[in-house]
């Protein structure tokens, strides 16, 4: 079956991004096929290259990441949700010089997650 995983929640304080990672791993090792991982709201922190965990915490972002470059997934977090939480990259930033957008997440609109939810069997939100 081919998924389209939507994440709403932030990167650390809730559970749900953390389960949307390990219910992505599932899917894959049940070879089924992920086309994005959508992440909107508060869910866009974890593209947030600034968040720095403690040590004894997972980087849950380097998970994402890691996810994305082996299974060919891409992380897609919303523009507008981006854009409230300052989440920004070279071509959203309203400065030239300063962008967070971590490395492997791409900001992306609302058609691209409606086209893929289009083409899925299943749209997860967590």
């Amino acid at each position: 079956m081919r998924y389209v995983i939507a994440v709403k929640s932030p990167i650390y304080g809730k559970q749900g991004a953390f389960l949307a990672y390990q219910f992505a791993e599932s899917l894959i090792k049940k070879e089924h096929e992920i086309s994005q991982i959508f992440f909107f709201q508060d869910g866009v922190s974890n593209g947030n290259a600034l968040v720095y965990p403690a040590n004894d915490e997972v980087n849950l972002q380097k998970h994402w990441q890691m996810f994305s470059i082996t299974y060919n997934v891409p992380l897609h977090l919303c523009v507008a949700a981006s854009q409230r939480r300052g989440v920004v990259d070279n071509l959203t930033t309203p400065t030239t010089a300063h962008y967070n957008l971590a490395e492997g997440f791409t900001i992306a609109g609302l058609g691209e997650f409606i086209a893929a939810s289009l083409n899925a069997d299943r749209v997860i939100t967590l």
